[in-house]
């Protein structure tokens, strides 16, 4: 076990990538913005060619502020070999799959994905000649083995998933594919390596949209992926003739972020089971999809696999959309809008059954997800509590 691995994950949140090479003593790593990068010589700028991701190369293979968030970012992942920065987290997954999947290849999709990555594979990937099959989340047991078939390549998991939250059986899955020469790919953005340490739990690549919790203030788009050793040179070179890269300002922003994720998960996540578990003795509300909830499909999964909850979930309310419209209009806390992870709370209407496919989602009533914030958690349950009455009333 390396020195890494033997810290708390709040330890390595503070301290990984600040090595001295990069940092110049300086706690946060400055920023360097730079796009030429000049030699003394041409023997040392062939030398630099012959190894361009050993140090200062060009500026789109980055720079010591780049590298220290990448480098942070594999610390916290035990077992992983690195970590490509992506513009989004959106382009983190594509560009992770397109690594690992060719023409006449077979994905094996999770049916609760990220609508994006849906559009993705229905779209380019199918392009490209590479279908996608999509699965139900839920699996277990002999269905896992059931899965695979001759062309399948590749498996890509979202546990939760970011509108039904089911849990997946991540390490089962991980390991029926590993036995298969499959690839295993997990969007790990709702639990974070500090929630779910994926590459632990058996994961090949795990992928986050650092534009969430890795940042933390919603003003930076950036995606991230870490891979085992074996991938990681795969997933490096496929970003790099994609021409991925990101700003040294926004590493620098969401370096500054990553050293407060621990504590604010810690907030988020206790401010959003308080408020779930309250919204489950409302009246009006017929379902509150959360993990950490027994009701909650694959909570036993989350009681063994996960160490903590993060602060996003769904509930249902019995209404129709109207009703709905009523509710999120009239939060005062609560902004309108996607993504979370952001220091305020947000509530998004969501309509899961517009994209499931494998499985037919059957909503018990209008769904609602809410981003829990930093905000104190009573006024957010006193928002919610005359919301809910709000949308009591008839239109």
């Amino acid at each position: 076990m390396s020195d890494e691995q033997e810290k708390g994950s709040a330890t390595r949140v503070v301290e990984a990538g600040r090595r001295k090479a990069w940092t110049q003593g300086i706690v946060s790593a400055p920023v360097w913005r730079a796009s030429t990068m000049l030699f003394d010589t041409v023997g040392d700028l062939r030398d630099a060619t012959r190894r361009p991701d050993d140090g200062l190369y060009y500026g789109r293979r980055g720079s010591p502020t780049q590298w220290s968030l990448a480098d942070a970012l594999t610390a916290l992942e035990p077992g992983a070999a690195g970590t490509t920065l992506h513009a989004s987290g959106l382009a983190a997954i594509t560009t992770a799959l397109l690594a690992v999947l060719e023409p006449g290849d077979e994905l094996l999709m999770t049916d609760s994905t990220y609508e994006p990555t849906r559009t993705f594979c229905d779209g380019l990937l199918k392009r490209l000649g590479i279908a996608t099959r999509y699965y139900d989340p839920c699996v277990r047991g002999d269905g896992i083995a059931a899965l695979f078939g001759p062309k399948t390549k590749a498996i890509f998991l979202e546990s939760p998933g970011s509108l039904t939250f089911e849990v997946q059986d991540v390490p089962a899955l991980c390991a029926a594919a590993r036995a298969r020469g499959v690839v295993s790919l997990i969007d790990n953005t709702w639990a974070t390596p500090l929630l779910f340490p994926a590459i632990e739990r058996g994961v090949d690549i795990s992928i986050l949209a650092c534009t969430k919790y890795v940042v933390g203030h919603s003003d930076v788009m950036m995606g991230s992926a870490t891979a085992r050793p074996g991938l990681f040179e795969r997933v490096r070179k496929t970003s790099q003739v994609m021409g991925q890269c990101v700003s040294p300002d926004d590493a620098f922003l969401a370096s500054r972020g990553l050293r407060t994720m621990a504590v604010r998960l810690r907030q988020h996540g206790a401010a959003a089971l308080e408020i779930a578990r309250w919204l489950q003795r409302q009246p009006g509300v017929v379902t509150v999809l959360h993990p950490a909830l027994p009701d909650t499909p694959g909570h036993d999964l989350f009681e063994r696999d996960f160490l903590g909850a993060a602060g996003l979930f769904a509930f249902a309310i019995d209404g129709d959309d109207d009703a709905r419209v009523r509710l999120v209009d009239a939060l005062q806390h609560f902004g309108i809008g996607f993504s979370w992870g952001g220091f305020e709370s947000l509530a998004l209407p969501i309509d899961p059954e517009r994209t499931r496919t494998a499985v037919p989602w059957r909503s018990p009533g209008k769904m609602i997800r809410l981003q829990i914030g930093l905000e104190d958690t009573a006024d957010l349950i006193s928002d919610l509590n005359q919301a809910l009455h709000a949308a009591a009333q008839q239109g």
